[in-house]
């Protein structure tokens, strides 16, 4: 491979991505680079300024006007981080999510314009070879918690859910298809039957391909959202992704108004009951139980959303 053969790449996919926003109404009102600040506050866990210049390469005046932009459009709010009063915390309003959302929700329309004149049978080739150009250059880097991204699901995902979560408790403590059977009803209904503004799904990816999910869905008690199906692939854990995932769920429940999140798990399920202990969770009640082929002990956890949170 020559420079010239990289640079032939690089002309080639600049031209892909420019054909990819032909209205120039991709990210209007806002600019490329304003779109992947935005894009950051939604997905990335790092949340104040500094973090921000780093991740982007950006000029530290050149964010600063950016953040100025968005405060002023009341996308985001300011204030001293929590772990160090020197640097200045940035996260999304309600507001900042809704636009963040609408701008993916058209780059997802727009890509999948593109994916659709690519046939089927050569998908999979090209995905792999956007995998292998990705691994190559990263020059056999370990994965970094920044580098996984948190999405809605797409086509395909749902059933990634069923089957990830099935094959994975099947492996990690012998349950059986009840389990599976449990999990394929949980998001049947989802796919069925939801509220897109009260519940959501969320994915994990890395690298291209999903390491982890979770869901939020309205319970049965008034104003309280449930939270279910928490998973995270195990060549992945250590990357904070199971945190990021809860925290998701925490910020939207609060940011829709549930007053209450609970959710239903089992004692054996340890490093999560870990995870939703950060996040303030209280054990509310347990009860013995035979499922999915085992003897388990059920546990019910609750989080009171009507304070300031974390």
């Amino acid at each position: 491979m020559t420079v010239q053969d990289i640079r032939a790449f690089n002309r080639f996919y600049t031209n892909v991505i420019g054909a990819l926003d032909y209205s120039r109404q991709l990210y209007a009102p806002y600019t490329l680079t304003e779109s992947r600040v935005l894009y950051e506050l939604a997905h990335s866990p790092r949340t104040d300024a500094a973090d921000l210049r780093g991740e982007l390469s950006l000029d530290a005046g050149y964010l600063s006007r950016i953040l100025n932009k968005f405060e002023q459009d009341g996308l985001i709010e300011r204030a001293p981080s929590r772990q160090d009063p020197r640097r200045r915390r940035v996260t999304l309003t309600a507001r900042g999510r809704e636009t963040a959302a609408l701008l993916a929700e058209r780059a997802n329309e727009s890509v999948g314009a593109l994916l659709s004149t690519v046939p089927a049978a050569d998908r999979p080739r090209l995905a792999e070879a956007m995998r292998t150009v990705r691994t190559i250059l990263a020059d056999g880097h370990r994965p970094r918690p920044e580098d996984v991204v948190l999405r809605e699901p797409g086509p395909g995902d749902l059933g990634w859910i069923v089957q990830r979560n099935a094959a994975l408790y099947a492996a990690e403590y012998g349950w059986n298809a009840d389990y599976e059977g449990l999990v394929a009803r949980i998001v049947a209904d989802f796919a069925e039957d939801h509220d897109p503004h009260l519940e959501r799904v969320w994915i994990a990816e890395l690298d291209g391909r999903p390491v982890g999910c979770v869901m939020c869905v309205r319970d049965e008690a008034p104003a309280t959202a449930r939270l279910r199906l928490l998973l995270v692939e195990p060549d992945t854990r250590g990357l904070g992704i199971g945190d990021r995932l809860v925290r998701a769920v925490v910020d939207f429940a609060r940011g829709v108004g549930y007053r209450d999140l609970v959710l239903w798990t089992n004692d054996v399920l340890a490093s999560a009951r870990r995870i939703y202990q950060r996040h303030g969770f209280v054990l509310v009640a347990e009860k013995p139980h035979r499922s999915f082929g085992k003897d388990l002990n059920g546990q019910d956890w609750r989080l009171d959303l009507s304070g300031t949170g974390e």
